[in-house]
């Protein structure tokens, strides 16, 4: 009778060992995602940070999100990785798939967010540099936005002696402190302007934000007698610049730069208006 009892109590030891085994042995638990920051505009990463749990050691985790798949790092119960900063507009889609040591895989919920810059500051959107002195393709008027992100320039439009010569498109955007160049005058370029531009000429060039309200302009010269634009003044071979960039007075400046941050060697222009 010993015997049978001592059998069955190492039986069943057996059987309770192969049931702690298979627990041993399950899948890790992903407890908790979390993304910082939860409103990313698109100049800001986001970091995703998972806290995993479970007997076996993770031997991976990976961050996935919207066809991309980057290793997460990380020791213990937390692992993390960056998704890069992403344009305006642009939802983001994301899972973390952990496998464990016995081989085991365990992915999240899938977690979301969009992308949203605040509303355009407007006045910080400047005409920066205009140059009417070479051959017509290479004639430019030049954008520069001072705000800390991008400005979009759908609905802007500019006026050359009062008439609409350019107007922005889906896609055409200046960056955060960064240029944007307008080349080519008379159509001779694609995304030109569709107006002549002299630089002997006088002239007034007007920036508007899509709403139609003006919020920059250039002026050389005045309208002449008969109340239009494009009386003959002084010649000049360079460009006219606001140094420094963005918030400075309108300078003659013998290099032009269209793209670039304008040359500080510059001259004042008596025909400028500032």
């Amino acid at each position: 009778m010993k015997k049978i009892l001592l059998a069955a109590s190492a039986a069943l030891l057996a059987l309770t060992g192969c049931v702690k085994d298979e627990v041993y042995k399950g899948p890790s638990t992903i407890e908790k995602v979390v993304y910082t920051p939860e409103a990313p505009t698109s100049t800001t990463p986001v970091t995703v940070t998972a806290t995993v749990t479970g007997l076996q050691a993770v031997s991976s985790a990976t961050l996935q999100y919207n066809g991309t798949s980057v290793a997460m790092t990380g020791s213990g119960t937390d692992y993390s990785a960056t998704i890069p900063a992403m344009d305006d507009g642009t939802e983001v889609s994301f899972t973390v798939e952990v496998v464990n040591a016995a081989g085991f895989s365990t992915v999240s919920d899938r977690y979301s967010y969009k992308v949203g810059d605040p509303a355009p500051d407007w006045t910080q959107l400047k005409l920066n540099e205009v140059y009417g002195a070479g051959a017509d393709e290479e004639k430019f008027f030049e954008l520069y936005n001072g705000s800390d992100y991008p400005i979009k320039l759908t609905g802007v439009t500019i006026n050359k002696d009062e008439s609409l010569c350019w107007t922005g498109i889906d896609g055409e955007v200046v960056p955060a402190h960064g240029f944007f160049a307008i080349i080519g005058a008379k159509g001779t370029t694609e995304r030109g302007f569709s107006s002549g531009f002299s630089a002997k000429k006088s002239v007034r060039i007007d920036l508007f934000n899509p709403s139609g309200t003006v919020i920059d302009f250039f002026q050389r010269g005045d309208k002449g007698d008969d109340g239009s634009w494009g009386a003959s003044i002084s010649n000049y071979s360079g460009s006219w610049s606001r140094v420094p960039d963005g918030s400075g007075k309108w300078m003659a400046t013998a290099q032009p730069t269209p793209g670039e941050a304008n040359s500080t060697t510059a001259e004042e222009d008596e025909y400028v208006k500032n």
